[in-house]
């Protein structure tokens, strides 16, 4: 069992503490759905006001689900479809204020309201996407993002 002493302060510590956890909790794992897993309990447990924090996976050109925390799942999305297939397909992070007025938003829970999916690229390969749902409109903000980028820039490498 890990314990973290993860700041409670500003955001810029928690990312800072939380990419620091995940650095103890992935260093020595070489298995990615053991260290997703982990990623995403972390984060689960550390960022408040969410509802679904997991990982669609890129396989055979499509996104399956992968480790998370939250209510069951949408199990397969094309590239291109809702917020994670956008961000798939694009490879950019997708920070959504609010899910009704994103064109295409996959309902997989209907209590969801923003969203924040982060796409992980290692060497030019689309490894899958971190996928962050709150019931908290305009939940995330560009410091999110960013910290959940350093988050997933440590990650892609190992999985």
């Amino acid at each position: 069992m890990y314990q973290f002493d993860i700041a409670a302060g500003s955001k810029a510590e928690l990312y800072r503490d939380l990419t620091a956890a995940l650095d103890a909790l992935t260093a020595d794992e070489p298995d990615a759905i053991a260290n997703m897993a982990n990623a995403a309990a972390l984060v689960w447990e550390y960022l408040p006001d969410l509802n679904w924090a997991g990982f669609y996976r890129a396989v055979a050109g499509e996104l399956v689900l992968g480790p998370f925390q939250g209510k069951a799942a949408c199990i397969r999305i094309a590239m291109g479809k809702g917020v994670c297939g956008a961000a798939a397909q694009t490879r950019t992070t997708q920070l959504v204020e609010d899910v009704h007025a994103f064109p295409g938003h996959i309902a997989c829970d209907a209590a969801s309201r923003s969203e924040l999916v982060v796409p992980i690229v290692v060497d030019g390969r689309l490894i899958g996407v971190l996928d962050l749902d709150s019931p908290q409109p305009a939940r995330f903000d560009a410091e999110d993002a960013a910290g959940c980028e350093a988050l997933m820039a440590l990650l892609g490498p190992r999985l």
